[in-house]
């Protein structure tokens, strides 16, 4: 059904030029010129201006559409906008004979102004007893338009699966990148403070014997744990005040900077007296001060460092997931490849308990490492689709006969029994409209096969299981 934005021009093209126009079409090449006539005279010529919306997604397919000059696009909408076609000038596009088509696969509309011949579906009969080529023609221009659709399909669910590893990467990241960079702050902070102190520090002219006494009184609450996993916050907070109470007894400036950390690291009012003992009120005042701010410097520095490490170890786990410099065919540790999928979706995993069963010992086996992670992957997203992210995730790796069998499972609502024999199937999806094409375990079964394996699933209400085998042999598969 066309939109009412088109309508026959006001002035139409005479036959024989909309003919010679017809020439011009790639799959009517070397037609006859009794053929275009034929076509020309039983089509309808429309036309459409930029941005004009020419069928939408949905409405029921009716005309072959012949672009004699312009350029469409149809776009996707519930699926995402997503360019299913481009048709230029010289290109096919509606329904064709043959085709099973009963609706727009999405909505078309004009990118620059659009003159086009119509042939309702209704001559199709007598145009292909007219013009008996038209039939081959027409079915290599289904057979290209296939491929062309399932070319693109296939790629935006690999962008589609690139946005959502690029997003739980991000997210990992953010969080040791967030607290790498407060740390340094912090930590420059304090050296910059500790700077401005230094004079006072040197000021204090204690005796070897007092240094000494300090250093020794220093190593030992440096010796203790952090209060707060050893106490409660209410207890915490009582004893952050007495000691911030005690400081401001003794004459001391800002204690609010110094009573937290002394709290933290254990120090307590007999520590404090302890100290006053060996120093006077401005020298204690100035050690306690200087050791205050040591402590924060040193928990940003660790935190730093294991921040830092985080970031280490979450790029090494996307370079073991994409096998990057890698050769395409390499021993490839299937466990370590599950784990490394776990990784990159940990963003979704924080309610769901991870349960892994991996047989010791396990050899490698000859494939392409990064595309069998996209199988993992696939199976794992599925999975926790199907948990809601909360729930039980179980992986498990071990030797079946010659074979290397991985099993994913999940406590999820199950896969209903009639939809268990189709979920393998391009394009079929029980995700919402725009949450999936329905090519992630289509796109895995071609990856098992490729490597000589099956994949199969078994579910029922609170189990599911997809299994893979894969051959240890795998010389035979390339």
């Amino acid at each position: 059904m066309l939109s009412p934005a088109i309508s026959p021009p006001a002035c139409p093209t005479p036959v024989e030029e909309i003919a010679a126009a017809l020439d011009r079409i790639g799959p009517l090449h070397g037609l006859p010129i009794e053929d275009r006539l034929w076509l020309a005279a039983h089509g309808q010529e429309y036309a459409a201006n930029t941005g004009d919306i020419l069928f939408e997604e949905g409405a029921p397919a009716e005309h072959m559409i012949f672009i004699l000059k312009g350029e469409i696009h149809v776009r996707r909408q519930h699926g995402g906008p997503m360019a299913l076609f481009i048709g230029r000038t010289g290109q096919i596009t509606g329904l064709l004979p043959f085709s099973r088509m009963k609706a727009s696969g999405g909505q078309g509309f004009a990118i620059s102004p659009v003159s086009a011949l119509l042939i309702h579906k209704s001559l199709f009969p007598q145009m292909l007893q007219a013009i008996p080529s038209m039939a081959q023609r027409v079915v290599s221009t289904l057979i290209d338009r296939v491929r062309e659709v399932t070319r693109i399909e296939q790629q935006a669910e690999k962008l589609t699966a690139l946005g959502k590893l690029a997003g739980n990467l991000a997210h990992e990241l953010n969080n040791p990148a967030s607290a790498a960079q407060r740390a340094a702050s912090s930590l420059v902070i304090e050296l910059r403070a500790n700077r401005q102190n230094r004079f006072k520090l040197v000021n204090l002219c204690l005796t070897e014997q007092q240094v000494q006494r300090v250093e020794a009184w220093e190593q030992k609450i440096l010796s203790r744990p952090t209060q707060p996993d050893v106490q409660s916050a209410t207890a915490l907070i009582a004893h952050e005040e007495a000691i911030r109470t005690w400081l401001g007894a003794l004459g001391c400036g800002e204690p609010w900077e110094v009573a937290p950390q002394l709290a933290e690291q254990g120090v307590t009012l007999a520590d404090l007296d302890e100290l006053r003992a060996l120093l006077g009120p401005d020298e204690t005042c100035v050690s306690l001060q200087f050791f205050a701010r040591y402590l924060r410097s040193s928990r940003s520095a660790e935190t730093l460092v294991h921040s830092t490490a985080r970031i280490f170890d979450l790029i090494s786990a996307v370079k073991a997931y994409s096998y990057m410099d890698r050769a395409p065919i390499l021993e490839v540790d299937v466990p370590a490849g599950l784990d490394a999928t776990v990784q990159m979706l940990q963003s979704r995993m924080t309610h769901v308990e991870i349960v892994r069963d991996y047989q010791p010992g396990l050899p490698t086996i000859s494939a392409y490492g990064s595309e069998l992670n996209q199988v993992w992957t696939a199976l794992i997203e599925n999975a926790l689709d199907a948990l809601g992210n909360q729930g039980q995730l179980r992986l498990a790796c071990r030797l079946e006969a010659e074979m290397l069998l991985i099993e994913i499972w999940d406590t999820g609502p199950g896969i209903p029994a009639e939809l268990q024999d189709r979920i393998f199937e391009p394009f079929f999806t029980t995700k919402a409209p725009g949450h999936g094409l329905g090519l992630g375990l289509d796109n895995a079964m071609r990856i098992v096969r490729k490597h000589s394996g099956h994949i199969s699933v078994r579910s029922e209400p609170g189990s599911t299981c997809f299994r893979v085998r894969i051959p240890l042999e795998q010389l035979q598969a390339y």
